[in-house]
């Protein structure tokens, strides 16, 4: 075996998120999620029988990048570690028998798990196959594609195996675990269990820390402390949360009824979610001067789906021991495919570390003639325009609102200037509008500002991190004198979900930016993920599909300036 053909297949699929990578050499040839091409949001629910439905599109999109088939594959690696989650059986608990934690349902799931090698086999008999812990994987994700030699890890999430939160430190390439919390002490969970008392699905978190801003933590913080013990690290009383049953008979006594999908969200739903938010932000900075006490680094990596919580990273940049944080784009399930595959590569191999993530930019493209070919089917009027860039932002700057498809497509939750939808952040009115008839989505989420790099402290309070800032993952206070110039972008709390954009990170989109500078003197523009109610657009079917379904005003998909008349 030589360097030049080695190939590690990074897989997820155990719970959500399901996603594929492929690493050549070391460097990330793509990673992607599943959802994008199958067009099902998370691509599938998290089920006990289900962990080996492969992300079979997105593995065959990797494959494609690289040009090889699944032969050509040295290694694949797996997120998570089924003998591990079999201890789920030993942990008392309430279940549901046949169900998650129930002997009938791991013991299925564990089955499930177990045809996983059986399938890589009858595809190629020549890989070797390998099982990675699932916190070990998200720290992986984080750790060895950041830019640091030497870094504290934090991992949060639901949970892994039994493993619900993951503290280490990494060195070149190596990790150390230097402590673990078990279920039910979980923090994911806690978020997803007061996500669905609050009348969302367990997928709604954001919407939760977006209305958290409504509220007033103060009102029931101390209830959370009822059964939310906050130390070097924290405890959570399962008899209330009750993580594994839909109940919610000890959460009522101490809420008050819960919310049902549909009913009106009262301002104790706001103080609710406000005092989850509090409780969050506690128990990280804690963590995190556990971490720095204990390692003595002036950096940390962060993974996991709490890791998405961008007011609480906005928070521990301010607030927090370390001087530089790294978050990757993809925090959440579907970057542990991202870490599976590094793991084998840094940890199993002890190749050296040459690949930095730096960008989201990990999925398709397409060409102008695929482009072309897609607008022509489609009957929908466009044109070829050579300064695409100024037309969009003077579009934008004259109120419209401009889908914007370009390049490789981003991997993680949110749209980062290949797959987004624009508007003019000056206007007061555009957030209701693209909420009410465009996004269809509640009238208290917040949108977020792509803003030029060089001029976020210009219009922010805090000067953000260089790299993950880029990634849309730090709310910062809009400065004073700014905020009611951008009101579109800036939250009910004063603060945004900066995207920070620079020339080397993505040159179309930072042209875009300079020129609605240049027509408005505001170096930012308003940008949401281009879907509704859908998992964010991949290709340019996708794009013509959601754009002739909702309420923008134009479409640019590379140099193609598409309106919504016909043609004819």
């Amino acid at each position: 075996m030589t360097d030049k053909n080695l190939y590690i297949l990074g897989l997820n699929s155990a719970y959500h998120e399901s996603s594929a990578c492929l690493v050549g050499n070391g460097e990330m040839v793509a990673a992607v999620e599943e959802e994008r091409f199958s067009r099902i949001k998370h691509a599938k629910r998290a089920r006990i029988n289900n962990p080996d439905e492969l992300p079979a599109k997105a593995v065959d999109f990797c494959l494609k990048e690289a040009r090889i088939t699944i032969e050509d594959v040295d290694y694949v690696a797996y997120s998570l570690n089924p003998a591990k989650r079999l201890k789920n059986m030993e942990i008392p608990d309430t279940v549901v028998e046949g169900d998650w934690g129930s002997i009938q349902g791991e013991q299925l799931f564990y089955n499930s798990l177990m045809k996983i090698p059986e399938k890589m086999r009858e595809m190629t008999d020549t890989v070797q196959f390998y099982w990675v812990d699932h916190h070990v994987a998200h720290a992986a994700s984080a750790f060895f594609v950041s830019p640091f030699d030497r870094s504290a890890i934090l991992s949060i999430d639901g949970i892994g195996e039994t493993t619900t939160t993951w503290l280490g430190v990494g060195e070149g390439n190596t990790m150390e675990v230097i402590r673990e919390l078990q279920y039910p002490n979980s923090l994911g969970f806690l978020w997803e269990k007061m996500t669905k008392f609050l009348g969302f699905t367990e997928y709604d978190a954001a919407k939760i820390m977006g209305l958290a801003a409504y509220g007033n933590p103060d009102n029931y913080y101390s209830t959370f402390l009822k059964f939310v013990t906050i130390n070097e690290g924290f405890t959570i009383d399962n008899d209330v949360m009750k993580f594994r049953m839909e109940d919610y008979s000890e959460l009522e006594e101490l809420f008050g009824k819960k919310r049902e999908k549909g009913e009106p969200i009262t301002e104790r739903h706001k103080d609710i979610a406000a005092a989850l938010q509090k409780v969050n932000e506690e128990i990280v900075l804690n963590l995190a001067n556990y971490l720095y006490e204990k390692t003595g680094s002036e950096n940390i990596c962060i993974a996991g789906g709490v890791g998405l919580n961008c007011v609480t990273n906005g928070m521990l940049e301010e607030r927090g021991p370390f001087k530089q944080m790294y978050i990757q784009p993809a925090a959440h399930d579907a970057g542990t495919a991202v870490g599976a595959a590094y793991y084998v590569w840094c940890s199993l191999l002890n190749r050296r570390r040459t690949y930095v993530m730096d960008t989201p930019f990990t999925g398709p493209h397409y060409s102008d003639r695929e482009i072309k070919a897609v607008l022509d089917r489609s009957g929908l009027f466009h044109t070829y325009v050579e300064n695409i860039e100024e037309k969009a932002a003077s579009l934008i700057a004259a109120g419209k609102v401009v889908a914007w498809f370009q390049g490789k497509m981003e991997i993680g939750p949110r749209a980062l200037g290949n797959r987004s939808i624009l508007a003019d952040p000056r206007n007061p009115q555009m957030r209701a509008i693209l909420n009410e008839k465009i996004k269809h989505r509640e009238w208290f989420r917040p949108f977020a500002p792509s803003v030029l790099e060089e001029r976020a402290k210009d219009w922010f309070e805090s000067n953000p991190p260089s790299l993950s800032a880029r990634f849309m993952l730090f709310a910062f206070k809009a400065k004073e004198s700014k905020k009611e110039m951008i009101p579109a972008v800036v939250h009910v709390d004063g603060t945004s979900r900066i995207q920070t954009v620079s020339k080397e990170f993505n040159q179309k989109y930072y042209r875009l930016l300079r020129e609605f500078e240049k027509v408005t003197g505001v170096p930012l523009v308003l940008n949401t993920s281009f879907n509704s109610r859908e998992p964010i657009v991949c290709s340019p079917q996708d794009a013509v599909n959601t754009f002739t379904r909702n309420n923008m005003d134009y479409l640019v998909m590379n140099n193609f300036l598409v309106s919504r008349k016909k043609k004819g």
